[in-house]
């Protein structure tokens, strides 16, 4: 029985190392550091579904509208039927061009402004234009998840030298070296990084994902505006 009493006292103590309680027990430095890695992959989580769906939404938008345009409807008419508020960005960039070619070519109570020249290279400039500040805004919050991939495993590496400084200081502290002193810190520290690359790793991969989708997205766009900007001259040059 003795011996038995004597094992039970000598076993060691169970360290308690589940997520929660590492959360609960760091240091607040270590805290705030979770905290803000928590925040960003979340965030960057609802970047990367918002991006993928408008994508995909804009994907089928252009290709209703591209139907629509080649489809032999004139370009008044479909002018007409878009109305004032296009509802994506092929469609800004059309209606950009269909009023600078209504007024140039002296369409809608507006008289001719200026050559076929100076008409065309107007109408360039506005669906440039157009495009530009389109993309730009498809392109918002894209930098977000640049800066998580790109600081989030430096931010995590912190709070792991921050633990093990801790941990250290412990072990000094208490002049003992068992495991149910340096677990728990170690286990914080790594729990840091851990938490900091899952934050950068799917950031990184979304990011360029998305950017790759959003170039092809643009260079859809450019086209269509080469090729309605070459259709819209040609008209000026029959009138």
């Amino acid at each position: 029985m003795e011996n038995v009493a004597t094992a039970a006292v000598a076993a060691p103590a169970v360290v308690n190392v589940s997520i929660v309680n590492l959360i609960l027990l760091a240091d607040p430095v270590v805290k705030v550091v979770m905290a803000m890695l928590v925040f960003a992959s979340l965030w960057s989580w609802g970047i990367i579904f918002d991006k993928i769906m408008r994508l995909r939404s804009l994907g089928r938008q252009a290709e209703q509208f591209e139907e629509r345009f080649w489809s032999g409807i004139s370009l008044e008419e479909l002018y007409e039927k878009i109305g004032q508020r296009p509802k994506d960005p092929m469609s800004s960039i059309f209606v950009a061009a269909m009023k600078e070619w209504r007024r140039s070519s002296g369409k809608g109570g507006v008289a001719p402004t200026s050559g076929t020249a100076a008409v065309g290279e107007r109408m360039d400039r506005v669906m440039k234009i157009s495009l530009e500040r389109e993309m730009d805004h498809l392109n918002k919050r894209m930098i977000f998840l640049a800066s998580t991939g790109s600081v989030s495993p430096f931010l995590g590496l912190l709070g792991t030298v921050w633990g093990i400084m801790n941990t250290f200081t412990a072990i000094g502290a208490a002049s003992d070296t068992s495991l149910a002193t340096v677990a728990p810190g170690i286990a914080e520290a790594l729990f840091a990084t851990a938490l900091g690359l899952v934050a950068a790793i799917p950031a990184v991969v979304f990011y360029n994902k998305i950017s790759s989708d959003l170039a092809r997205y643009a260079l859809r766009l450019e086209n269509f505006a080469g090729e309605f900007g070459a259709i819209l001259s040609r008209q000026l040059d029959v009138k």
